[in-house]
């Protein structure tokens, strides 16, 4: 049990949770870098003016917000700021309540899912604030 214990709590096992955790705002991140103009039609897609600093700012979070998950300086507000944006991304662009019958149990599952990242980034910040010696 400590030989487990010992390699479930080593710090490249953290490095590497963390890392999973924000991999898809590292690739979406990446992406909108990389096809601006297609971030931008996205934001327009969601209704989301002005659409070119949206997708701006976006960008900026999901990168920086991952930087801070990752590196551990602010994590906590990293952690939170991805929890946030999550829950709003999810309720601008996962509303499987109005979604058409032939698509709605797919974006069911990812309104959820996202609402599991924001739990997830909510323990972080839990953890990083002391939460885990209360």
């Amino acid at each position: 049990m400590d030989t487990l214990r010992s390699a479930a709590t080593a710090p490249l096992v953290q490095t590497l949770a963390l890392l999973c955790l924000c991999a898809a705002y590292l690739q979406s991140g990446v992406s909108k870098a990389c096809d601006f103009a297609g971030a931008v039609a996205e934001m327009r897609s969601l209704g989301l003016v002005p659409a070119a600093p949206m997708a701006a700012a976006t960008l900026v979070l999901q990168l920086g917000a991952s930087a801070l998950i990752v590196s551990g300086w602010y994590r906590w507000l990293g952690a939170l700021a991805l929890a946030g944006f999550t829950v709003l991304a999810a309720l601008l662009a996962d509303r499987f309540w109005s979604a058409p019958p032939g698509e709605r149990q797919r974006v069911t599952h990812t309104f959820f899912e996202h609402w599991g990242l924001a739990g997830g980034f909510l323990l972080v910040a839990w953890y990083d604030l002391g939460g885990a010696d209360a």
